[in-house]
This record gives structure tokens, C-alpha cells and sequence, in this order.
């Protein structure tokens, strides 16, 4: 997975704007390798392309409001109120943008959503499912699925490291054991 479009790269900078979790065009232009006037464009040029629910332009008291919250000038210095993007916006604008890194980007931003999905489809599945066989195998698929999130983050000691991952209701550990070669 990109390193750039990792998930804990991009949590801390998802904001959420009208009850939507998006990030702002300069963060979508950091990620995709492209300059914040490049985002402007494609947008610009393809109206059609992001209707309504695709794209936010935020307005000056939303920017005000954001502005204050940041230290660097790169978000805070901006003279045009930013565009935001939630997770359609950014598939959408995939089609558009063209770098290698953009095309890296959104690849691992897809795979990451899918994984979430799949776990989040895991964790509903696991509270109507009955056999304990069943429920082991779930558990081990979301352990899975947690690991691959995680991926390059994990530190492994000689044999093993586990996760163990707490949702008030349900708790998962998942231990990966080192291959010897």
C-alpha cells in the first residue's frame, strides 16, 4: 500500500464538514503529487463530473472556522476558501488526475475503504452469526483484515506480535507469526 495513502496517514487530515468526513484540496493535491491549482483545475474543467454531494466549497465562515485550528501556513495562508472532497469526490477525481503517484494514491485509498467495509461487514456479521466455528472464522478474517491495515506499521519480534483491537462489544486479536526463512 502507498505509504502516502496509508490510513494513518490520512486520518489526521480528514476533517468533517457538513456531517461528511472529507479532506481539503490541498491535502487531496499533497496525496495525489499534484499542485492545489491542478485539483482546481480538473474540477473546473469536468463540472459534470462532480455534482452535487462530490465536492464542497466550503464558505468563509466554515474556512474561518477550520483556519484557526491550523498551525501551518500551507492551509492557513490559502486567499480562496478550499474545495473539499468526501470519499465519492476523490474517486472521482481519480479519473481525472493521471501521476503515478495519483494513480498509486487512489488504488490504496480504495483498498483501504474495502478493507474498512469488509471489517465493518465482519463485525455485523459476527452478531447474528451463531456457530463458534463460524465466529472463530470471522474473527480470523478480521484479524486479517486489521493486520493488512496496519501492514507496514507493525513491529514483529522473533516469532510473533499480536493486535488486539477493543470495540466496547466485541475485541479481536490477531497474531501474525514470523516466517524463518
Amino acid at each position: 500500500m502507498s505509504a502516502i495513502a496509508k490510513f494513518e496517514n490520512l486520518q489526521d487530515r480528514v476533517i468533517e464538514i457538513r456531517d461528511q468526513k472529507v479532506l481539503l484540496d490541498v491535502d487531496v493535491a499533497d496525496i495525489y503529487g499534484v499542485e492545489t491549482k491542478r485539483i482546481n483545475e480538473a474540477v473546473k474543467n469536468n463540472p459534470q463530473k462532480f455534482p452535487s454531494g462530490y465536492i464542497i466549497e466550503l464558505d468563509k465562515e466554515e474556512w474561518d472556522g477550520l483556519k484557526s485550528k491550523f498551525s501551518t501556513s500551507k492551509k492557513g495562508g490559502k486567499v480562496k476558501q478550499p474545495s473539499a472532497f468526501p470519499e465519492k469526490g476523490l474517486y472521482m477525481l481519480a479519473t481525472i488526475l493521471k501521476s503515478p503517484q495519483a494513480v498509486q494514491a487512489t488504488l490504496a485509498i480504495i483498498e483501504t475503504f474495502s478493507k474498512i467495509r469488509q471489517l465493518s461487514r465482519n463485525i455485523q456479521e459476527l452478531s447474528i452469526v451463531q456457530g463458534k466455528a463460524d465466529q472463530k472464522a470471522l474473527m480470523q478474517k478480521s484479524g486479517e483484515i486489521i493486520a493488512e491495515l496496519l501492514d507496514d506499521d507493525l513491529q514483529t519480534t522473533d516469532t510473533e506480535t499480536s493486535i488486539e483491537l477493543n470495540f466496547a462489544v466485541l475485541k479481536f486479536k490477531h497474531t501474525i507469526k514470523k516466517k524463518n526463512k
